[in-house]
């Protein structure tokens, strides 16, 4: 006897979990309408699993759309949604809240991650070609003189030919990076433990060990995960060794960093940092890196916000189109790959 094919559910019960600022900012009018049409939405955005009103709507919810301040998924929340059977979440990471609980039960769980990697890619693009061009630096020059220095004699560590910049993580932005990167004329290294040399080269990258892409490139742009294997691994002694001059940037979390050995090799006027992230996430008000010529610290900004909020919800919103009418996610993320994701 033949297995039957899944065909189309009916509507689905849904229900937004975020925070309400969250639902207000990345779901405008049209992409809560368009999400209201595909399913029975229920009108509260929940972002407190444990009030009454929030245990009546969980007690028929099929399907979860989560976003950022969704409070975690576990065994009590679980028991209090017995029908929950998918999250669509409209952001990247869903570490914070799907928890085990999620996995045994077989919850099927979808990410916009590869949505919310595009600005991140843009932005690092954007921060490699600018500190290879030491943009930052001539503007800051130029306003105090008003005057043009003299260009013939600019040093030939400035300009972006030929210039070696160094991956740390095939992640799905680092992979973009790449991307990105391939209309320029640069040499681009890549260091990841799980991509093989077959592999990098059909990302067109050179695979290296860890020291010697922090040896050998002009700029690093750190794109890992924080795990517990991952804190502090751009060490003291990799970014002693990174060459005069050369940049750091960070979009991924600051605690891959030491951050206290960046801070005396940025303050030394060694090396330059493009910082997107810190740790913690907004440094003290006191801290050397905020009045240091050397490094730029931007409010992490480099993922989705503004405009392209809507290419998160147009994500979330596709994936819940396939999911109801019985396709299965495009994005899905699984349980034995949530260890390498950002």
């Amino acid at each position: 006897m033949t297995e039957p094919t899944p065909g189309p559910r009916p509507r689905p019960r849904a229900a937004l979990a975020m925070s309400p600022d969250v639902a207000s900012a990345v779901l405008d009018p049209e992409s809560r309408a368009a999400l209201d049409a595909l399913c029975d939405l229920a009108p509260a955005v929940l972002d407190n699993f444990t009030t009454p009103a929030a245990r009546a709507v969980l007690a028929d919810t099929e399907l979860l759309v989560t976003g950022w301040g969704c409070p975690p998924l576990d065994d009590d929340v679980l028991r209090a949604a017995p029908r929950l059977r998918a999250v669509v979440h409209t952001a990247g990471s869903v570490r914070g809240h799907v928890t085990d609980a999620c996995w045994e039960r077989g919850v099927e769980v979808s990410s916009a991650a590869a949505a919310n990697a595009v600005p991140v890619a843009e932005y690092t693009l954007a921060m490699i070609l600018l500190t290879g061009k030491r943009v930052l630096e001539s503007a800051r020059e130029y306003r105090a003189t008003r005057a043009r220095a003299d260009w013939l004699h600019t040093p030939r560590t400035v300009g972006n030919h030929r210039r070696t910049v160094g991956i740390l993580s095939a992640s799905l932005i680092g992979r973009r990076v790449i991307d990105l990167l391939r209309p320029h004329d640069v040499d681009v290294l890549l260091h990841d433990p799980y991509v093989d040399e077959a592999e990098a080269a059909r990302l067109g990258v050179r695979g290296v060990p860890l020291a010697e892409l922090f040896r050998l490139s002009d700029t690093v742009s750190v794109h890992t995960p924080l795990l517990p294997e991952t804190r502090g691994l751009v060490s003291r002694d990799l970014i002693g060794s990174m060459k005069p001059g050369a940049v750091l940037i960070n979009t991924a979390r600051g605690a891959v960093v030491d951050q206290d050995a960046l801070t005396d090799a940025a303050l030394a006027g060694r090396v330059r940092a493009v910082l997107d992230v810190t740790e913690p996430e907004v440094l003290p008000p006191g801290h050397p890196l905020w009045d240091c010529e050397h490094v730029l610290i931007t409010p992490h900004l480099a993922g989705s916000q503004g405009n392209e909020w809507r290419r998160l919800a147009d994500t979330a919103l596709l994936e819940v189109a396939r999911w109801a009418s019985g396709e299965g996610f495009q994005h899905p993320v699984r349980r034995e790959r949530l260890a390498f994701l950002a």
